[in-house]
């Protein structure tokens, strides 16, 4: 994903379209290393900049996703809303060739006097940074501090004077001439590639960028300069090189439907191996590509000793029901137990005390063959015999017992997999909550502090509106699909659930009125996409009315029984819930 220097020189031209006189309304952090501004823009209406120093998606850009904010301020944010909050934006300015913003702000102190704060947005990876410096310069604050310990180089401390990111020593394209060039591919004497050569020698050009530099003026993405004729790729480069920044096109490359990366121009190399379409604005094509990614990542860190912890269950519940069919299917042969408990009493005038084994007929087999059965030594004859019998019913009760066990371990079994899979579609530190209490609830989780517990409300059921109007609810986890079915839902409403598989309830508002075909699909395609058959196609989906679902007393949470249902076959669209979810905030 190359966000390099010449995409955010593209990005900085259409942001200072709208930036420049944007009033802050208001600052938040919903993650470590993000901001989020909510401007007032002249012209523009009201507008969400994100400004990410995020070490895997560092980036700006305009967004409209929705962001969960922590239930405290970070420390960093509530000194941005000191010194930013009411201020207004004058300019927004590339640092030369690097991938690094400043954002300057007009704001007044305590006192109301006006002074211009800068805000420096670093792009580099795992040194990516947001520092705030004030009108000397001098930096007020910063999200990463950064000690002589951790560079001899570059210090980024309260206090000390913001300097720019060191030079990296390569030369901006756009001062290429056919000399400087020609000059330059001529001095190459060493081994190398084009696209290794274009990435060491001009600042801003992403390796991406390099291949397709290539492509174009030899055909190839990674030629050997050494062997190309000198003159006639100076000739070829230079046009291409000045091509670049010609012209912007916010670009979007697909693999089999998959966003796979990103440009600010058409790619071709890839000769219809990645399809590719493009974008409105920069920002529009930014909050698509990292938009899902990013939530997708952060949900996988927080979640991620939760998933340990339920794997960890789910996998020794497996290991008991192993176990306990390998002991069932043992308890089936017990029958020959109580036959050779016969044969020992009806022998017992031929076994002495001390005899390790008895060889007798089988009257139990229809050609009465001699079987050898092994004796306790320590045990009188009358004992051994009343040995098999104790055994045999030793093993008909333990068939009793193991049945019940399998039945519980295997409810068990399906309850942990429906949590994993719950688990894995959280969208915010409250659908994770809710799941934590729930398995806290269960005895799976150790009670943790109630003033932390108290500070994260309960989540809601997901609310969508269909084509035709009805209100479609859909529950995020066990509890709350309990709560939809169960005290929420109208006895006359429909229920809907994925067959055979874990995932969502889904509830159709509709008080027993007629529900036309298009909202029943819809509401189908929901319940697919919120389960674990949402890459299927043509998957079942039963639907009822709610008054056939019931919960049996003592079951697992969200586990219904339900009859009198039929069944519809669709396949999930990923679009769906955007569309119908904007349509029920309208």
């Amino acid at each position: 994903m190359p966000l390099d220097a010449i995409f955010l020189t593209a990005l900085t031209d259409e942001l200072n379209q709208t930036l420049p006189g944007a009033r802050i309304d208001k600052i938040q952090q919903p993650e470590r290393d993000a901001v989020l501004l909510q401007l007032r823009t002249p012209g523009a209406g009201n507008r969400k900049l994100l400004l990410s120093a995020s070490s895997n998606h560092p980036r700006l850009h305009y967004t409209q996703a929705r962001f969960e904010n922590p239930a405290q301020p970070p420390m960093f944010c509530m000194l941005l809303r000191k010194h930013l909050a009411g201020g207004r934006v004058l300019s927004l300015r590339q640092l030369p060739m690097e991938r690094a913003v400043d954002l300057c702000i007009e704001s007044a102190d305590e006192l109301g006097v006006l002074s211009e704060k800068h805000l420096f947005l670093e792009l580099m990876g795992r040194n990516s940074n947001l520092i705030l410096t004030g009108p000397d310069g001098r930096i007020i604050d910063c999200l990463r501090r950064v000690d002589f310990e951790m560079s001899e180089k570059r210090q980024v401390l309260p206090g000390l004077f913001y300097r720019e990111p060191p030079a990296q020593g390569k030369l901006d394209l756009r001062g290429e001439t056919p000399q400087t060039l020609r000059a330059a591919l001529d001095a190459v004497d060493h081994p190398t590639t084009l696209d290794r050569w274009l990435t060491d020698r001009y600042a801003g050009v992403s390796p991406l960028i390099a291949r397709e530099l290539a492509w174009l003026t030899t055909g190839r993405t990674d030629p050997d300069l050494t062997a190309l004729d000198r003159a006639a790729l100076a000739e070829a480069l230079l046009p291409a090189l000045q091509g670049l920044t010609a012209r912007f096109v916010p670009t979007r490359l697909l693999l089999a439907g998959e966003r796979k990366d990103f440009s600010f121009r058409p790619i071709r190399q890839y000769e219809g191996y990645m399809t590719q379409d493009s974008f409105a604005s920069f920002s529009e094509l930014l909050d698509d590509f990292y938009t899902g990614r990013a939530l997708a990542e952060r949900m996988r860190a927080r979640t991620q000793s939760l998933h340990k912890t339920l794997t960890n269950q789910l996998s020794r519940v497996r290991r008991k029901l192993a176990n306990q069919e390998k002991e069932l299917e043992a308890t089936y042969d017990r029958e020959r137990l109580r036959q050779l408990g016969d044969i020992v009493t009806a022998n017992l005038h031929l076994i002495q005390r001390g005899q390790a084994r008895l060889v007798a007929a089988d009257f139990y087999d229809p050609e009465m063959r001699r079987i050898e059965i092994p004796l306790n030594v320590t045990l009188s004859p009358q004992q051994n015999a009343a040995k098999f019998y104790k055994d045999y019913n030793k093993a008909k009760h333990a068939e009793k017992f193991l049945t019940e066990q399998l039945v519980l371990g295997r409810t068990e079994e399906t309850y942990l997999a429906s949590v994993l899979e719950a688990l894995s579609r959280a969208e915010s530190e409250r659908d994770i909550a809710d799941i934590r209490a729930e398995l806290t609830e269960g005895g799976y989780l150790r009670q943790t502090d109630r003033k932390k517990q108290m500070k994260t409300p309960p989540s809601k059921p997901m609310e969508f509106r269909s084509s035709d109007g009805f209100q479609i609810l859909v529950g995020r986890n066990n509890r709350q699909n309990d709560l939809l079915t169960t005290k929420l839902a109208y006895k006359t409403d429909l229920w809907l659930h994925v067959q055979k598989a874990h995932g969502s309830h889904v509830i159709i508002a509709c008080a027993g009125a007629s529900v036309p075909d298009q909202t029943i699909t819809e509401a189908a395609e929901l319940a697919v996409w919120y389960s674990q058959a949402r890459q299927g196609h043509n998957v079942p989906v039963d639907l009822c009315p709610v008054r056939q679902v019931k919960k049996p007393a003592g079951a697992k949470p969200g586990m219904v029984v339900y009859e009198n249902y039929r069944t519809v076959f669709v396949t999930a669209d990923e679009a769906l819930p955007d569309r119908l979810s904007r349509r029920g905030a309208d």
